[in-house]
């Protein structure tokens, strides 16, 4: 048997196209909440993969499940169906308000086809004028020429023109500014309750409350991006029950599979039909593989102890951040819901977010930024008190660097 080749840092700058700029450390080993380097230093895990790891590393049952599917049935493709992923909709839609579901691979895919579905469906209903998408400022939907297009960040998108049309930015949490442009032709309103990749900005409820109105009233599809607020981040199982708000629509991917890569769009009997036979597809998606491990992951979330338990973890956290506050204070807000945590730079340290985390690096806890000034946490749904609380005195000493 070969040798694995060898691999280094430098490995990733020779051999991978230059889309990201990883940390200087190779992972290679998780347990918990808990990873090692290739030179055994230890971290802990505050990243949680952004968002998808919400059982941690290597968690026993998901494993068992993922090797016992392993010896079943890992693919088929779609002219064929199977048990889990039959299984997997039927968990979805017993706990949400979906009738049906589409599986797919990822959070961009999942909002490619919501957006898709809204606007066939105003096309079969109501007719060709009737395709404009309203979306807001600083939201993120994925990388796809389409969703990165309703994204409402243009440093991901301006290099890509001509982006798809019929697509209107409007500010977030701002209704009045919302039902300027929400009009007889929109056929859809996406929004995510709360904007992650923007900032960790929770939406106000009385703003999702007025846009499922505004919806109501012209005709609109609401779509709810929950790639990365769903599967219990906020502690609730969707952040959508948090708000009293049902959308038309609801996407979700990351936490679904605990780190195996799946995705669903959710939605209703009245809007399923759109999308008969060969509309829309996927080779990968709702393999049996993906679809046997995120029913394993959704069936332990999905329970009052664990939900109730990120709440606690959520006070944790802020108890935590706010003593380093009080020692350190460089955080204006620390802002969000649930274990989807950002901390806003103050004034004297804007733009330092990166930095801050390649501090948190060395003193080995593993951070996220959202935008230059925020500095989130997204770790384990079930991560123990324990490394909550060596994860945030090794962020402290970071902090204590930058402030020093």
């Amino acid at each position: 048997m070969e040798q694995p080749i060898a691999v280094t840092r430098q490995s990733f700058d020779d051999w991978m196209v230059p889309v990201y700029a990883p940390a200087d450390f190779i992972l290679v080993q998780g347990e918990g909440s808990q990873v090692w380097d290739q030179q055994g230093k230890s971290y802990i895990d505050f990243a949680g993969g952004i968002a998808v790891n919400a059982l941690g590393h290597a968690h026993p049952q998901v494993k068992a499940t993922l090797i016992e599917q392993a010896g079943k049935l890992w693919h088929l493709g779609n002219g064929y169906t199977n048990e889990p992923v039959l299984r997997l909709a039927k968990q979805l839609i017993d706990a949400t308000f979906a009738d049906k579901v589409f599986f797919c691979n990822s959070g961009a895919e999942a909002n490619e086809a919501a957006l898709k579905l809204a606007r066939k469906y105003a096309l079969d209903n109501s007719g060709s004028e009737k395709n404009q998408i309203v979306a807001f400022n600083n939201a993120f939907h994925g990388r796809t020429l389409f969703t990165v297009s309703a994204g409402g960040q243009p440093k991901y998108s301006q290099d890509f023109a001509p982006l798809p049309g019929g697509i209107i930015h409007t500010p977030f949490n701002d209704l009045a500014a919302a039902a300027e442009v929400i009009n007889a032709q929109t056929c859809a309103v996406i929004v995510e309750p709360i904007q992650g990749e923007g900032g960790v900005l929770p939406a106000d409820p009385l703003f999702l409350q007025g846009l499922r109105e505004l919806c109501d009233r012209h005709g609109a599809l609401l779509i709810f991006d929950e790639v990365q607020t769903g599967v219990g981040r906020t502690g609730h199982l969707y952040a959508y029950m948090q708000y009293a708000v049902v959308p038309d629509i609801l996407t979700t991917a990351k936490a679904l599979g605990g780190g195996f890569p799946i995705g669903a769009m959710l939605t209703t009997n009245r809007l399923a039909t759109t999308l008969s036979v060969g509309t829309h597809g996927t080779t990968y998606g709702g393999n049996p593989l993906a679809a046997a491990v995120a029913g394993m992951v959704f069936s332990l979330i999905n329970t009052p102890a664990v939900l109730e338990g990120v709440k606690q973890r959520h006070q944790w956290f802020i108890d935590g951040l706010n003593q380093i506050n009080q020692q350190y204070p460089i955080f204006a807000e620390i802002r969000g819901g649930g274990l989807l945590i950002g901390c806003v730079l103050n004034k004297d340290f804007a733009g330092k977010a990166k930095q801050i985390t390649q501090l948190a690096n060395e003193e080995g806890v593993i951070a996220l930024i959202a935008g230059p000034d925020v500095v989130r946490f997204t770790p384990s749904l079930i991560i123990p008190e324990q490394d909550v609380k060596e994860g945030l005195a090794r962020f402290a000493r970071a902090i204590a660097r930058i402030c020093s």
